[in-house]
């Protein structure tokens, strides 16, 4: 049974930083590429970033580039994203998910960000 669990998230101020987590199970996540994709009543489901089962191939949506830093470590089938520079508009659920998603993914983690 495949399990997603997201965590990391918080209240943060425009300007900072956050590096949210997802604990993997139930499937071969060495050999799964993975995504992060976060949720807004405005925008909806949105995908932010993906990287390629071995770690090193990764792209990410415009709107999140040069800010945020998808990675992994495959011994601990953990996935991460390391967000910087933090904007009210990064306001949302976040969710990890296998290959480009939506599905299958956890319950998500809530980022707010507000000054």
């Amino acid at each position: 049974q495949v399990q997603l669990v997201e965590s990391g998230g918080g209240l943060m101020q425009p300007g900072g930083s956050l590096r949210l987590s997802c604990a993997a199970s139930g499937f071969a996540f060495d050999r799964s590429h993975m995504s992060w994709l976060r949720d807004t009543p405005e925008k909806g489901l949105e995908w932010i970033a993906y990287i390629k089962s071995d770690g090193v191939t990764t792209s990410y949506a415009a709107s999140v580039k040069g800010r945020f830093t998808i990675s992994r470590d495959n011994a601990r089938k953990m996935l991460f994203l390391q967000m910087n520079n933090l904007k009210v508009e990064d306001t949302a659920v976040y969710f990890c998910t296998e290959g480009m998603g939506p599905t299958p993914r956890g319950l998500g983690t809530r980022v707010t960000v507000s000054g």
